[in-house]
C-alpha cells in the first residue's frame, strides 16, 4: 500500500503543469522595466513591431540568464526595442558549437 502510494504521489508531481511563461510588449515598455520583468521571472517572451513591416510582429524568448537554458545552449547578449531604448540589452539563449565556445580547448 505506501509503496502505491509512493508511485501516485511521484506521477501526481511529475504531471504538475509548468509555469506559464509571460509575454511583454517590449515597445510599450521601458528598457529599466524589461530587464526588471526578465530578472523577476527567469524567462519571459517579448514582442514588438518590425522596423521594417510594422505590420509584421516579431517575438523572442528572452532570460535572466544561462541557468534558463537547455542544454547544448548558452545565454548570448541581443537587443530588444523599447519605448526609451532602440537597443536594449537582453540575454537569450542559442546553441552553440563546442568548438565556437572552447576555441582552444582540445
Amino acid at each position: 500500500m505506501t509503496r502505491l502510494l509512493t508511485i501516485a504521489l511521484a506521477a501526481t508531481t511529475l504531471a504538475a503543469p509548468a509555469h506559464a511563461i509571460s509575454r511583454y510588449n517590449a515597445q510599450g515598455m521601458s528598457c529599466n522595466a524589461v530587464q526588471a520583468a526578465v530578472q523577476r521571472e527567469g524567462a519571459v517572451i517579448l514582442r514588438w513591431r518590425s522596423p521594417r513591416n510594422p505590420s509584421l510582429p516579431l517575438y523572442d524568448r528572452y532570460v535572466s540568464g544561462g541557468r534558463f537554458c537547455a542544454v547544448g545552449e548558452v545565454a548570448v547578449g541581443s537587443s530588444v526595442p523599447t519605448r526609451d531604448d532602440q537597443s536594449c540589452y537582453v540575454l537569450k539563449c542559442r546553441s552553440y558549437e563546442r568548438e565556437n565556445v572552447f576555441p582552444f580547448r582540445d
